[in-house]
């Protein structure tokens, strides 16, 4: 029987490092590429096609939600797990609005991320205790869905808005993104203008209330 084709992203090197030998050893899974933050993670889902993506939510350079939104858009083959340490509500929902098919607590057992895994290879949804009784609330009282935390912003702007909540200058972020200065500080305006924000303090809040820091 072939194995499961998996990709695992996330920031913390022994963690990362963990998943992969979990997967290995199962003898069911083969960890087609690693990633160390969440453009990485777009990046090799997009060279590879995966089975399965294993995302960890809080990654640097962009979000695990805008990578979920991101390789479920571009690659609606491949289906995503949420690995985290949140269990909160304002987590679970705009995660599966992104096209999370799985959200697990990085506390399960190894035998229940290998049931997700296998679960989403299937075509069905795993989520753990929590994140079940959120999505069954959600579909009692379908007026209490939220909008995009990231508003109205584009993708390139996503991205912007990470590297400022990290505290990168202007010209770092023009560096990280292979792009001009002036083109980074227009994005840094056109963001904080869309969010109704002015200044970094703003943004670093308005990214702590929607559950998007890193």
């Amino acid at each position: 029987m072939a194995r499961l084709r998996v990709l695992v992203a996330d920031d913390h090197t022994i963690v990362r490092k963990g998943l992969v030998s979990l997967l290995a050893e199962s003898g069911e899974c083969e960890v087609v590429a690693e990633a160390a933050d969440g453009l990485e993670a777009v990046e090799k889902a997009q060279a590879t096609r995966p089975d399965v993506a294993i995302l960890d939510l809080a990654m640097p350079r962009l979000s695990g939600l805008e990578a979920v939104r991101r390789i479920h858009e571009e690659l609606p083959q491949t289906r995503v797990l949420v690995l985290t340490v949140h269990e909160e509500e304002e987590y679970v929902l705009p995660l599966v609005r992104a096209g999370a098919s799985g959200y697990l607590i990085k506390d399960s057992a190894v035998a229940e991320l290998l049931a997700a895994v296998r679960a989403l290879h299937a075509g069905h949804g795993y989520f753990g205790p929590q994140a079940a009784r959120v999505l069954a609330e959600q579909y009692r009282r379908p007026e209490r869905a939220g909008d995009d935390p990231y508003g109205a912003l584009s993708p390139r702007e996503r991205e912007v808005f990470h590297l400022v909540v990290d505290g990168r200058t202007t010209k770092e972020i023009a560096r990280a993104l292979g792009i001009s200065v002036k083109t980074a500080d227009n994005h840094r305006y056109r963001l904080m203008e869309k969010l109704g924000v002015h200044n970094t303090a703003e943004l670093v809040r308005y990214a702590a209330r929607r559950g998007l820091l890193a």
